[in-house]
C-alpha cells in the first residue's frame, strides 16, 4: 500500500476557505484515481470528492459542489481539495485515499486501498 499524507487543515470561521493537500510518502510508477472523504463525530465516513487518474473526471458530493474544487498535482499521486464557503456542517477530519483499481463506486470508501492519517477542519460560525 502507497503511504497518504495530507496536510492543511486548521481552524477556519464560516465562510472562510482552506486548502488541504495530500501526498505518497514515496515514490510511485503509476498515478491512481485518488479522493476526499470526512468523518464528523458520531457519524459514519462520507464521501467528498474524488479525481481520475488523469485528471479529467472529477466528483463531488452535493453538499459541496460548488464550493469544494478538487486537483491534482504535478507530481504523481498528489491531490488538492480547495474549500471555499466553509459552514460549521463541514467540521470533520479529512481524509485523503487512493484507489488502486476499478472495482467498486468512486463514492464508496471501500473501493479506496490506501488512506491518509487524517487531518481537522473545523468551522465556527
Amino acid at each position: 500500500q502507497v503511504q497518504l499524507v495530507e496536510s492543511g487543515g486548521g481552524l477556519v470561521e464560516a465562510g472562510g476557505s482552506l486548502r488541504l493537500s495530500c501526498a505518497a510518502s514515496e515514490r510511485t510508477y503509476n498515478n491512481y484515481a485518488m479522493g476526499w472523504f470526512r468523518q464528523a463525530p458520531g457519524k459514519e465516513r462520507e464521501f467528498v470528492a474524488a479525481i481520475s487518474t488523469h485528471g479529467v473526471g472529477k466528483y463531488y458530493a452535493d453538499s459541496v459542489r460548488g464550493r469544494f474544487t478538487i486537483s491534482r498535482g504535478d507530481a504523481r499521486n498528489t491531490v488538492f481539495l480547495q474549500m471555499n464557503w466553509l459552514e460549521p456542517a463541514d467540521t470533520a477530519v479529512y481524509y485523503c485515499a487512493l484507489r488502486a483499481g476499478d472495482g467498486g463506486s468512486v463514492y464508496d470508501f471501500r473501493a479506496y486501498d490506501s488512506w491518509g492519517q487524517g487531518t481537522q477542519v473545523t468551522v465556527y460560525s
